[in-house]
């Protein structure tokens, strides 16, 4: 039963959907039409949605690790960010004269610039028992500010006209397309590796099995022997690399340059997909298929005179009915009558 909730939390939010686009005034059909057809009605719009989705799955599986050992990260936008700034630093120095080793130096940097970032509330959870929720999200605002100091500042492109944004990056910097006529790039393949190193370790390995049982109860973790401070390690940097990686594929794919918005919180939606997704490697891969949709669903609604906003709104609501139907699924809700005083009992 557990396994359908995410169906019936998609159910639900298509519901309120409809009586969304009725107060709106748009017709629902339409509206669920241009949501969800219009934006892979063609070659390119399935790219979109692949190179959407690519950061989401990504993420998420990263984030998973941690999830299934009980290890809350909520750092996977500033995790991301720092893999922005880490291989952002390597392709704007050595850009110009780099070759075929710039891609995948950028790819370690940004793995291990997302690493550091997650390091910190892990060394805090481990060292000093601080909550690795409240840093994880805290260090997100400032990952942001710092990306903003060098795109406003030292990146800032001198030609151009003042945006803030860095200098377009070289051709050696640039993840190759895969798809003809789309801007499908090959950081798509990340993604599925990802899938398939999830497979194996989560749900094959020893490792993941130590996660699970550290994820379910501490306690029991240590009786058998389980490392717990190890699982609060792994969880964190597991996400950490993963975000970092899918940062430098975001500039070195569909943006080619860098900005202080390098991702429209990839990291927050991440979390979504991860647990649509259950936690599975293959689950999060269609949870993130859908969270790209609603991405680009969200742009297409301008069409309609909605707000682009409006596909966080369902995001938002995916995320709400799942937590809810879980809650449902797991506890026995009983309503009671008011409670009639018994003889002899003080008021």
């Amino acid at each position: 039963m557990v396994w359908l909730s995410p169906v019936i939390a998609t159910v639900l939010t298509c519901l309120v959907a409809v009586i969304v686009f009725l107060v709106s005034g748009v017709d629902p059909i339409t509206a669920l039409k241009t949501l969800f057809v219009a934006p892979v009605a063609d070659l390119y719009g399935v790219g979109e949605l692949l190179i959407k989705a690519a950061p989401l799955v990504l993420i998420g599986i990263g984030l998973s690790v941690g999830f299934r050992a009980g290890v809350w990260n909520i750092g996977g936008e500033g995790q991301l960010i720092l893999g922005v700034i880490f291989g952002g630093w390597l392709a704007l120095n050595f850009g110009s004269v780099g070759g075929y080793w710039l891609m995948p130096l950028m790819m370690i940097a940004g793995a291990l610039g997302g690493a550091f970032w997650a390091a910190i509330p892990a060394l805090l959870r481990t060292r000093f028992n601080a909550n690795e929720i409240l840093v994880s999200l805290m260090l997100n605002y400032v990952a942001a500010l710092w990306l903003s100091y060098l795109v406003f500042g030292p990146w800032r492109d001198p030609a151009g006209f003042n945006f803030p944004q860095s200098e377009p990056l070289a051709q050696a910097a640039l993840l190759p397309i895969i798809i003809e006529g789309t801007r499908a790039h090959a950081g798509i393949f990340i993604a599925l590796v990802a899938v398939l190193l999830g497979l194996f370790v989560l749900e094959r390995g020893f490792a993941g099995f130590q996660l699970r049982v550290t994820g379910l109860s501490a306690n029991s973790a240590r009786y058998a022997g389980f490392p717990v401070n190890k699982a609060v390690w792994i969880g964190l940097l597991a996400g950490g690399t993963a975000a970092g990686i899918a940062g430098v594929g975001e500039i070195s794919g569909p943006l080619g340059q860098i900005f202080p918005t390098a991702s429209p919180g990839y990291g927050y939606a991440a979390i979504v997909a991860a647990f649509l997704g259950r936690l599975h490697p293959v689950g999060i891969l269609f949870a993130g298929l859908l969270m790209a949709l609603l991405y680009l669903g969200g742009d297409y609604a301008q069409i309609l005179g909605l707000p682009s906003s409006i596909g966080g709104l369902f995001q938002g609501l995916l995320l709400f009915f799942l937590l809810t139907v879980d809650v449902l699924i797991k506890f026995r809700l009983r309503i009671e009558g008011p409670r009639v005083p018994v003889a002899g009992e003080a008021s």
